[in-house]
């Protein structure tokens, strides 16, 4: 089967409970900020549209088996790598929407710790308005390394503002459970550790990015998005302190990171403004 180029149409009204979720995981007030009628704020479809996988169909990593929409690619870690992601109208709170899911890219590359496989997925999600939402989400495969090995720290310098952040099992726990991710190295540290060969629970990539992006837009809050792009540096766990900081760049752009407490960056990430 060819898998590049292969397309996937998924139809839901954006209800509010997935909102409410993520709202109260950002420690805001759910009946507040997320209403019907209201948009949506970016990046919170990422709560929507989701695949569910019956039972049967879980892999041993908690992931669906390979071979549905995505490529049956024979590396055992799979991974949400970046995005890029621009806005173009609101999504609101109670409508319906349709998100167009398709294959664009599958590339290998040599990695230090070997073969790699990137695979590029192009999103869309239109209301009866129009285009809404555009997305490339860059997915990863590799090998599970033997050990882990901490990777060179790239460290934070200067930013304008930080923001710390409070790590806990309960947090990774609450977002894999609004997003219905069910990867076992969010939550099941013996998983994590023993197999996967990580040091602890891993923080989510597009958690980190959500966080990113909601911190910008409170520092700035006179200001509308207008695109969104981020990549995993190195691995965040549960156990790190964590921040995340932003750099304004003129005033078109604002570079922002997530890091550990002592500022090794985890993720890179710059918002552009209209």
């Amino acid at each position: 089967m060819t898998w590049l180029g292969r397309t996937q149409d998924v139809r839901q009204k954006l209800d509010l409970g997935p909102a409410q979720s993520l709202a109260a995981i950002l420690d805001l007030d759910p009946d507040a900020c997320a209403v019907e009628g209201t948009p949506l704020p970016p990046l919170w479809n990422w709560a929507y549209f989701l695949a569910r996988a019956p039972t049967r169909q879980i892999g041993p990593d908690g992931h669906p088996a390979r071979g549905g929409f995505l490529p049956p690619i024979d590396l055992a870690r799979r991974m949400w790598a970046g995005s890029r992601c621009r806005f173009h109208r609101p999504l609101m709170i109670g409508a319906t929407a349709q998100k167009t899911s398709t294959i664009t890219d599958i590339r290998e590359k040599q990695g230090r710790a070997g073969p790699m496989v990137f695979v590029t997925v192009h999103h869309t999600i239109t209301t009866d308005l129009g285009l809404a939402y555009e997305e490339d989400q860059d997915i990863v495969y590799m090998d599970i390394p033997k050990a882990f090995a901490v990777p060179e720290a790239v460290r934070l310098s200067e930013p304008d503002w930080s923001h710390p952040v409070v790590l806990d099992p309960v947090l990774l726990f609450r977002f894999s459970a609004v997003t219905f991710n069910s990867h076992r190295i969010h939550y099941d540290r013996d998983y994590a550790k023993s197999v996967e060969n990580y040091p602890g629970l891993v923080v989510h990539g597009p958690l980190q990015a959500i966080l990113g992006f909601h911190y910008a837009c409170q520092e700035q809050p006179d200001r509308q998005p207008q695109a969104y792009r981020f990549k995993g540096v190195r691995p965040l766990f549960d156990f790190d302190g964590a921040q995340v900081a932003g750099r304004r760049i003129g005033q078109e752009a604002t570079d922002i990171f997530t890091a550990t407490a002592d500022g090794a960056i985890t993720m890179e990430a710059q918002m552009t403004w209209d």
